[in-house]
Order: C-alpha cells, then sequence, then structure tokens
C-alpha cells in the first residue's frame, strides 16, 4: 500500500450519498404518510399500530445504519434484523408489494442526492419486503 493510498480519504458511504441523516428522515416520513394516506396502501396499513411515530424513528434508524451512516438502530437491537422483526406477521405477496411500492414512490418523491444510488435502494429494500412475504 503507498502512502498516497493510505491518505487516501474514503469514498462517501451510501447514507451520504443519499444525503444524510435528513434525506433517510424525509424518505421515511413520506412513506409512511403515504401508508397513512393513499387507499392503495389500506392493507400494509391495517397491520401497524394506530400512532405510527415508533415506527417512523425505527425505520429510519434501521436505513440509517443500514446505508452506512450511525449503527444506533443496530446497537440498540443487538441480534434482531427486518426478517426476525416481522416473522410474527402474515405478510402476503400482496402486503409486501404494497410495502414496496409505497417505499419506491417515497425515494421517488423525495429524490435523495444520488439517484442511481436512491432507485437500487429502493430495488433492494423491495427485494427485502418480498423476502418477508409467506
Amino acid at each position: 500500500m503507498t502512502a498516497q493510498t493510505a491518505d487516501a480519504p474514503a469514498p462517501p458511504s451510501p447514507f451520504d450519498r443519499l444525503g444524510g441523516a435528513d434525506s433517510i428522515r424525509a424518505i421515511v416520513e413520506r412513506f409512511y404518510d403515504l401508508m397513512d394516506s393513499d387507499p392503495a396502501y389500506a392493507e400494509l396499513r391495517a397491520m401497524h399500530a394506530a400512532d405510527l411515530a415508533p415506527m417512523r424513528v425505527s425505520l429510519a434508524g434501521f436505513l440509517t445504519g443500514w446505508a452506512g451512516g450511525p449503527r444506533d438502530w443496530f446497537a440498540a437491537n443487538p441480534g434482531r434484523c427486518m426478517m426476525s422483526i416481522h416473522r410474527h406477521l402474515a405478510i402476503t405477496p400482496q402486503v409486501a408489494q404494497q410495502w414496496a411500492d409505497a417505499m419506491q414512490r417515497a425515494i421517488a418523491d423525495i429524490s435523495p442526492g444520488d439517484p442511481v444510488l436512491a432507485k437500487a435502494m429502493a430495488g433492494v429494500l423491495g427485494d427485502l419486503a418480498g423476502g418477508m412475504a409467506g
């Protein structure tokens, strides 16, 4: 390794490329606003508690750490992952698709930082939602 390589700054994380915490929070807020107001997501909304505030905080924390930002959510939830947290729910392919569609819309509406990365993020999260369908 050369001195130049060792001194080179690390490339920005996906978290930074998307716009950081403000962008992640905006995506999550838009996602839950869509879920709460658009009848297309009624089945998904029915699976959640009346008060979405705790979910907004939790999903923002998860996505922050998942994208390479501060990993506070993971430190506070050792050994937990999205699959295990949702295992007790009867997630149908239709509900998983509603989640993926709402997240894709939220990301597109917020249009965070790097558009190529934002589209990839929507795709990966959609695949994660699809993997939860039973």
